[in-house]
């Protein structure tokens, strides 16, 4: 084998000439998927649409697939973000439809821009989630929440593989509050319609913006901050979903990574 020139790389890959950023979904039973899992199927889908990937150089190249902010194991999202090099310029809307037909069900493609401008990580600064709370009343949340908001910190512990974390929720949290109650979009929840038989289950839910840390602020986190401000504590496990990422702004608004470019492929 010929040994490459200075300045050259082993095995060099055809350039990458076109960039396309995907918002994505992440729904039902999916959402237990590890960000690896989610990593694998997209992998995997890529090969089956026939989509033109560019790779790292070197004797073991890589797709060249760049992830954002992957939400927690556990957690359902409806705004995941991916941006993807490819080797040729294509039609973005025929490549969202390809690679959508491609992955499983409760991972879809909802829209799809040509990348330009800033990266991607410089257009997401927080998130914005919404977590339905079995079991809690919307005055007890409402009161814990707060709580919360009144104080200028509230640390909680996490264990990561690095070891235990001290997390300060409230310098991350821009605002939060209690919802009327909605169905989820993912299954029956306690807000579905009763049957004459059964009475309405109790249920509260909570939308909260989280302005980006290391390590991140998760649901869960939240959750904690809940219980150590007001003694908030679930009887039954919550169940969260990321709504929307993007530039926070001044009015507690999410612009849009995708910008006004975006192909939206299905709702």
């Amino acid at each position: 084998m010929a040994r490459p020139r200075p300045g050259e790389a082993a095995n060099p890959a055809p350039p990458t000439v076109q960039r396309v950023r995907l918002r994505f979904a992440k729904r039902g039973r999916l959402r237990f998927l590890s960000h690896r899992d989610v990593a694998r199927s997209f992998e995997r889908a890529v090969r089956r649409a026939g989509v033109p990937v560019s790779h790292s150089h070197g004797f073991s190249p890589h797709p060249r697939l760049s992830w954002v902010g992957a939400a927690p194991t556990g957690s359902a999202s409806e705004a995941e973000y991916l941006e993807i090099g490819l080797t040729r310029v294509v039609d973005i809307a025929a490549l969202a439809t390809a690679l959508d037909a491609a992955l499983p069900a409760g991972l879809d493609i909802l829209d799809a821009a040509v990348a330009e401008g800033a990266s991607l990580p410089d257009r997401i600064d927080a998130s914005r989630w919404v977590v339905e709370l079995p079991g809690v009343e919307p005055e007890a949340l409402r009161a814990a929440l707060d709580a919360l908001l009144a104080q200028e910190s509230v640390v909680v512990e996490r264990v990561t593989p690095s070891g235990r974390r001290q997390i300060d929720v409230r310098a991350a949290l821009a605002h939060a509050s209690v919802l009327d109650a909605e169905p989820s979009r993912d299954a029956p929840s306690a807000f579905s319609r009763p049957s004459a038989a059964a009475p309405a289950a109790v249920c509260a839910t909570m939308a909260a913006v989280v302005r980006q840390t290391t390590p991140a602020v998760r649901p869960d986190d939240v959750l904690g901050a809940l219980d150590v401000v007001a003694g908030l504590r679930l009887p039954a496990p919550a169940k969260a979903t990321r709504t929307a990422q993007g530039l926070l702004d001044d009015r507690g608004d999410l612009a849009d990574p995708l910008g006004s470019d975006r192909v939206t492929t299905r709702a």
